[in-house]
């Protein structure tokens, strides 16, 4: 519909006095607008202010013009609602520029503004702002750098200036008023200073904030003033605001944040004369709670929440699945209509309200936005605030009785649990004595009796209670907080059974989940039981952060979603959602992963001092079972790091050093970034043993030197370990140039009988120095994967075919070629599942109890232990006759 100016410039007269004055006021603007020429009328409005000596007297010049100018293009339909708030929030940020600027020169007008800061939050934040807002910044000072008089105080002259900004913008004058500014956003406004120093204000933030104040900073940023040490102290309290775990405490929080509101709300509740927009249930604030509370959860985990903008806000929800696409749709239609609405009312006499008004005044606002009368306005304002009032109240009532199934009585539960009775009462009734520091604080206290009889019904169900107790108590010990955990468990109770199963059946995961509590927030997300994606999508999500991060942050960002996925992937297994197989592929994408993510961290870090070898580039070559792309939970990282060019010169910076030791320190450093713990924890151990001469020899070799001694110097259990090889990093050109290296060596033709006495001696030696842990140790015992893994790398060598890393695939070549007998394809598998699932399920390789050894056996495809192992002795036995076959001599199986 095309915009209709001179309509829209009458229906103000008509109905909005305060427009009317503001167009008498400003002939030349509506003479512009009459004409249509919306762009010209926004750039007189910008210098309306430019003229005058003052920036009080300038500054409300120019807002008379834009509030009018965006008004009337506002009712003429030519100006969307969001260009109408960016540009009153564009408006603001300038107004509180020169209001800063002029504050300090007007007692320092020979030095340069600097030091002040201040950020905008709330709708000024968003973007967002209405016709008739005030502003909420938080103005900040960073002492060293602030101008000031010699007797001053950094302080004291930041509590001068402040008050200047505040009465240079909310003074109504004869030219009215620029904004009103509220300051009761800063911390502890109560008693504390107009404007806080940047450490007493990142010390509040880091210890003493509450749940509004994390809210608040969801859509707060830097607007004026040293706009970058503004970003610099958002991000230092980053922390503070997105929560790195799920945080179901937000909806309690929001919850009695909005029970206040709503007890202290003094208007109608229903929509009618003296309903307020803003405030009665669904109005403005419940859709922007709606939709803030979602990011207070969900937004530390996942970046792509963090949006300042309410609508921005729910379509990234409804991306994620967090809420449903109709919700975020409806949610967000309403309050962008609400907001039309509140503007309407605004307009009328540049007043911040936000009331339907009683008899002729409603039907004056009703007709101002083209409705029939104030009744036709009601029934809309009814309908909106009934769709967010209905999906905010559902969420509130979540957080209050989040609990599915009845609750029952401890008493019966610790029946249930234990016939001792009053052992295992006194047990759990200690858990909360003050002994376990996760479990000290009232606040955590109370969350924790909030799902205490939830969770004592799902340890006494799960399959090994007694085990579960214990480790559920070695979690509590461990844990340096574990409040969110326990609010996670009351708003999602179906997470209950899962953690009473991993706790019984995988103690590794019990392990890492008593380290990190977060760990269980990855199960509530909707593709928690999907297999990751590709090696690419794992680095982004690695990689994903902000731009600022420094180097410590970008390597606990590896940890924390290695850490995730690793965990998720353990939890799959368990439960049976995928094949062991799938599960250990799984794991080495990962791994391949955080190895790109780290290298490239570890290289930027380590190019800030020393630079880049323009011409040359590390590589890094996976092997084992990294290369072969089957982890485990247990796997280390066997790597080699290589790099390409040749040996001259020296790097481009500042601290320039030699090719050699370039490129063997910064392999130092990525096998730190992928190794060294951080506040995060471990990631992988790297072994590099399987370098160029081993121990002996440089951490990182150049391509050639490595491809001379493959060719020249290597062992025959070197080329053995080269079969299994996989270049993991570097250009597509140099690893292409490198896995041609590998297969010239692996197709060196070799003197068959050399070759046989060298691999029977290399498996004795192995056999007698690194023996079998247990009777489920599917790897080391005699006919397992090592005795198949010593087989498919003789005939690869000896025949000099079936070149390819993966042992199955290369398995499946070997048989198709009649040089091993089908039987090895379904004995590597079962052992291959064995090894994956017995990390988990039994980790010192002996036979685990009943429900852990059913999981096992289900894992590979058996219905009980009993025929797991009849079939792993079949698998060996097979194993064992090729061996015999191909060698000629008996494989002593020691166990038998």
């Amino acid at each position: 519909m095309d915009a209709d100016w001179p309509e829209a410039i009458d229906r103000a007269r008509a109905h909005a006095p305060f427009l009317a004055r503001g167009l008498d006021r400003l002939p030349v603007l509506e003479q512009l607008l009459r004409a249509g020429n919306p762009d010209a009328a926004l750039g007189w409005a910008y210098a309306a202010g430019g003229s005058a000596e003052d920036a009080g007297v300038g500054l409300r010049r120019e807002r008379l013009a834009f509030a009018v100018a965006l008004a009337i293009g506002d009712l003429a339909g030519a100006f969307t609602l969001g260009r109408v708030m960016a540009e009153l929030s564009a408006l603001a940020d300038r107004a509180l520029g020169r209001a800063v600027d002029a504050a300090i020169t007007r007692r320092m007008p020979d030095v340069q503004p600097s030091g002040m800061i201040a950020l905008a939050l709330g709708k000024h934040g968003a973007g967002e702002l209405n016709y008739s807002s005030d502003i909420d910044p938080i103005l900040l000072f960073d002492p060293d750098l602030l101008p000031r008089r010699g007797r001053d105080d950094p302080g004291e002259a930041a509590q001068r200036y402040a008050r200047d900004v505040v009465q240079l913008l909310s003074q109504n004058t004869a030219d009215g008023y620029v904004f009103r500014v509220d300051l009761r956003l800063r911390p502890a406004s109560e008693i504390s200073p107009l404007a806080l120093s940047l450490g007493a204000a990142l010390s509040h933030y880091e210890s003493s904030a509450l749940t509004w104040e994390r809210a608040a900073f969801i859509r707060a940023r830097a607007a004026a003033g040293d706009i970058a040490a503004g970003e610099g102290f958002l991000a230092a309290i980053r922390p503070f605001v997105w929560r790195r775990s799920l945080d179901f405490g937000a909806i309690e929080e929001i919850g009695r944040l909005t029970t206040q509101i709503r007890a202290n709300y003094r208007g109608t509740t229903t929509p009618g004369p003296g309903f307020n927009l803003k405030l009665g249930r669904g109005g403005i604030r419940e859709a922007e709670f709606f939709a803030q509370t979602h990011q207070l959860i969900h937004g530390g985990r996942d970046p792509a929440l963090r949006q300042r903008g309410t609508r921005a806000a729910l379509d990234a929800l409804a991306e994620a699945g967090i809420v449903s696409a109709e919700d975020s749709l409806v949610v967000g239609s309403a309050y962008d209509r609400l907001r039309v609405l509140e503007h309407r009312l605004q307009m009328v006499a540049d007043q911040q309200t936000h009331t339907l008004p009683e008899g002729a005044a409603l039907d004056n606002v009703a007709r101002l936005e083209g409705l029939a009368n104030g009744a036709a306005l009601i029934d809309e304002v009814t309908a909106l605030t009934d769709a967010v009032g209905s999906r905010f109240d559902r969420l509130i009532d979540a957080g209050r009785d989040s609990a599915v199934a009845p609750r029952h009585a401890v008493a019966r539960l610790l029946e249930r649990l234990d016939t001792g009775g009053s052992t295992l009462a006194e047990r759990v009734g200690s858990w909360t004595d003050g002994r376990y520091r996760a479990l000290r604080s009232p606040a955590a206290i109370r969350a924790f009796e909030a799902v205490q009889p939830d969770l004592l019904g799902a340890l006494s169900q799960a399959p090994e209670p007694d085990r579960a107790i214990l480790r559920w108590e070695a979690l509590l010990a461990n844990a340096p907080s574990a409040i969110n955990l326990f609010r996670l468990l009351e708003a999602r109770p179906a997470l209950l059974g899962q953690l009473g199963r991993l706790l019984s059946l995988a103690p590794p995961l019990a392990d890492d989940l008593a380290r990190r509590p977060d760990l269980l927030d990855t199960l509530i997300d909707r593709t928690a039981l999907d297999l990751p994606g590709s090696v690419a999508d794992l680095a982004a999500a690695m990689a994903r952060g902000e731009a600022n991060d420094d180097y410590e942050r970008r390597l606990d960002r590896i940890r924390v979603v290695t850490g995730e996925k690793r965990f998720v992937l353990g939890v799959q297994l368990i439960e049976a959602e995928h094949d062991p197989l799938q599960i250990g592929a799984a794991l080495s994408r990962v791994a391949e992963a955080a190895i790109t993510v780290a290298a490239s961290a570890a290289e930027a870090e380590f190019a800030k001092v020393h630079g880049r070898f323009p011409q040359s580039q590390l590589m890094v070559l996976g092997l084992g079972r990294l290369g072969g792309g089957m982890l485990t939970h247990a796997s280390d990282l066997d790597l080699i790091y290589l790099f390409t060019g040749g040996h001259d010169g020296e790097s481009d910076g500042a601290r320039p050093i030699g090719t050699t030791l370039y490129f063997n320190r910064l392999a130092q450093r990525v096998s730190g970034a992928l190794s060294v713990p951080t506040a995060h924890g471990a990631l992988y151990e790297v072994d590099t043993r399987l370098r160029p001469q081993g121990k002996q020899g440089p951490l990182a070799v150049s391509l050639d030197s490595f491809a001379r001694y493959q060719r020249e110097s290597a062992w025959t259990w070197e080329h053995m370990a080269l079969t299994r090889a996989r270049p993991l990093l570097g250009s597509a050109l140099a690893l292409s140039d490198l896995e041609r290296i590998i297969i010239g060596v692996l197709e060196t033709e070799r003197d068959p009988q050399s070759l046989r006495q060298d691999v029977l001696k290399m498996r004795a030696e192995m056999a007698a120095h690194k023996p079998a842990k247990g009777p489920l140790d599917a790897k080391l015992l005699r006919g397992g994967l090592v005795d198949l893994e010593f087989l498919v790398h003789y005939l690869q060598l000896r025949e000099r075919t079936a070149l390819r890393p993966d042992l199955d695939g290369a398995i499946g070549e070997l048989v198709t070629a009649g040089l091993l007998p089908a039987n090895l394809v379904d004995a590597h598998d079962l052992m291959a599942r064995m090894l994956v699932a017995a990390r988990l399920l039994a980790p010192d390789l002996v036979a685990p109890v009943d429900a852990a050894a059913r999981v096992l056996a289900q894992a590979c495809s058996c219905d009980d232990l009993a025929t797991l192992l009849d079939r792993f002795n079949l698998a060996r036995r097979s194993v064992a006759d090729a061996w015999y076959a191909i060698f000629e001599t008996p494989l002593e199986m020691l166990d038998e």
